[in-house]
């Protein structure tokens, strides 16, 4: 085992990652199958159900399949790098709970004073109220499936595939990287007004939302996945008790 390496280049190792992240990805998908009976599909996050819509077009049960897509890529990730995988894992997750809750409530603070900064810099978006499910528990179980599958989608896959596509292209690794953040935060905000469930359209949200995104996507490359995933599904969750 390689010496313990310092906690904040730890939480970016893939094998801290994966063991944050299991616990969250069975409590999403046991809660879905326990509190949605024959309706799962009303708990589940978009992201969620456009990865296992494409599976099933594929013939592949995608009730197995989503969760060990995550699983397994972060299995085979850390095991090509298991030989620099940093010691006192359960210490380097306690710390990711601590920063997921603190970048939780940066979020929050954000959203809190979205309108009147935008309202200070001369910009006056409306919005229209959105009514919340009143299924406490079912809320929870399905902001987690957001924190995972969304950051899955919009982070882990849209940045890192977008950024190495224009590396490819032999643009310059900064701007890779400030072109796809800000391309994954368009997407993410842009996903919530598609499909059935999708909200109307409103400029307001879509332009937090990108904030959102862009935020979530610094969190994402500077601290990790895994953290990332906690932030998200906290801030959920503090916007879904209205806090």
């Amino acid at each position: 085992m390689s010496d313990q390496s310092p906690y904040f280049r730890s939480t970016l190792h893939p094998w801290p990652c994966l063991v944050f992240l299991l616990p969250l990805l069975a409590a999403y998908e046991s809660g879905v199958y326990v509190l949605g009976g024959p309706q799962t599909q009303t708990l589940r996050n978009g992201a969620d159900a456009w990865l296992r819509w494409a599976l099933d077009v594929y013939g592949i049960r995608p009730f197995i399949a989503a969760p060990m897509i995550i699983v397994g890529v972060f299995v085979i990730w850390s095991f090509r790098r298991w030989s620099d995988r940093p010691a006192n894992t359960w210490s380097i997750v306690a710390g990711m709970w601590l920063e997921s809750v603190f970048f939780a409530f940066g979020l929050w603070a954000l959203g809190h004073n979205f309108d009147p900064l935008l309202k200070a810099a001369g910009v006056s978006l409306a919005t229209a109220e959105v009514t919340l499910p009143t299924d406490a528990l079912g809320q929870i179980v399905t902001y987690v499936g957001a924190g995972i599958y969304e950051e899955v989608l919009f982070r882990l896959f849209i940045i890192t595939g977008l950024a190495a596509m224009l590396k490819c292209a032999a643009v310059p690794n900064w701007a890779s990287l400030l072109i796809a953040g800000v391309g994954s935060a368009l997407l993410f905000a842009a996903a919530h007004h598609i499909g059935p469930h999708g909200e109307p359209m409103d400029t307001f949200r879509f332009v937090y939302r990108t904030a959102a995104g862009i935020y979530l996507a610094v969190v994402f490359w500077f601290r990790g996945f895994g953290i990332a995933v906690g932030a998200h599904a906290i801030y959920d969750v503090l916007v879904g008790v209205r806090l």
